[in-house]
């Protein structure tokens, strides 16, 4: 599968979007900020390659290498290329996502091993927070804001206010479908909240091209699709796969990834059982079901 390069967008003055297109599985967004002398960085990448990408890019805006990079959450597409970027950048991310970003250790290797990552090495956060932090470059104030449990346990929101653009990490796939296996419906519809309430310009979504605030409604009428096919799925007695199978995805048909479904459905079914939001599932038992809703073919990885 061959994509499309990745590009750069400037939203507002100082501040840059990385897009990965197509924004499918392991092609994810990044972002930097930088006042001139200094550079905050927002995510890595999911190989090497790409990460040593990025770094060309960041070079090439003409502005500082990072000295500072926020991992919105642990998932290697979004921190697998830390590396690139330290010793000479700390790393700082929420505490759950430097125990979560641990405990995952080399998992996409083990999901896609047809993969060429190149030489990754686990590098989780050096500096850990538990609600919300704020860095300065200059003039420019950097929110860094857990929502709660909702993609992951780890999540972190990236708002900068003087320019009104959001990074949202995996909050929002633009044109793709949400993930919730490692985290939380419920959760995901009040981080939602808390995205409306920062009142952004812009929305640098996790995957895809960037968006605005309309995202939320779409992402939020996804949401509670998905829980209401649960319900409806669970009083008859059905299981996630089943209900997925003669699931009618209307609006959402379009969107990449749609064989994620049942792997929310297995969240919302964990939820509907009381079990608490984030608990783990069975990421092999959900990975089955994703490989039974993308016609017996298992999932690619797209970096």
């Amino acid at each position: 599968m061959t994509a499309e390069k990745p590009y750069v967008v400037q939203p507002a003055d100082g501040v840059f979007a990385y897009v990965q297109p197509d924004g499918g599985w392991c092609l994810n967004n990044a972002g930097f900020v930088s006042d001139g002398g200094r550079t905050l960085l927002v995510d890595t990448a999911a190989t090497e390659r790409r990460a040593l990408a990025l770094r060309e890019a960041v070079v090439a805006a003409g502005v500082p290498l990072p000295r500072t990079v926020v991992n919105t959450h642990h998932h290697g597409d979004h921190t697998y290329g830390n590396g690139v970027f330290a010793p000479e950048a700390l790393i700082v991310g929420h505490d759950d996502a430097r125990a979560e970003q641990l405990a995952a250790g080399h998992q996409l290797e083990m999901i896609w091993p047809a993969t060429d990552f190149g030489a990754i090495e686990i590098t989780p956060p050096d500096l850990t927070y538990n609600d919300r932090m704020t860095l300065h470059l200059g003039a420019t104030e950097v929110q860094v804001i857990h929502p709660g449990v909702a993609h992951t346990t780890g999540d972190s929101i990236v708002w900068l206010p003087r320019q009104r653009v959001v990074f949202t990490g995996d909050l929002i796939f633009s044109g793709g479908t949400p993930f919730l296996a490692m985290g939380s419906l419920a959760g995901s519809l009040r981080a939602l909240e808390l995205l409306r309430s920062l009142d952004a310009e812009t929305v640098v979504p996790g995957h895809g091209p960037l968006t605005e605030p309309s995202a939320y409604a779409s992402t939020e009428r996804y949401l509670r699709y998905v829980a209401e096919l649960a319900r409806e799925g669970a009083a008859k007695g059905m299981g996630p796969l089943e209900v997925a199978q003669a699931a009618d995805l209307g609006e959402f048909a379009l969107w990449r990834e749609s064989e994620r479904l049942v792997a929310n459905l297995h969240r919302a079914y964990a939820e509907l059982a009381g079990g608490p939001e984030g608990a783990p599932l069975d990421i092999a038992a959900v990975l089955g079901d994703m490989t039974v809703m993308n016609g017996g073919q298992p999932i690619l990885c797209h970096a």
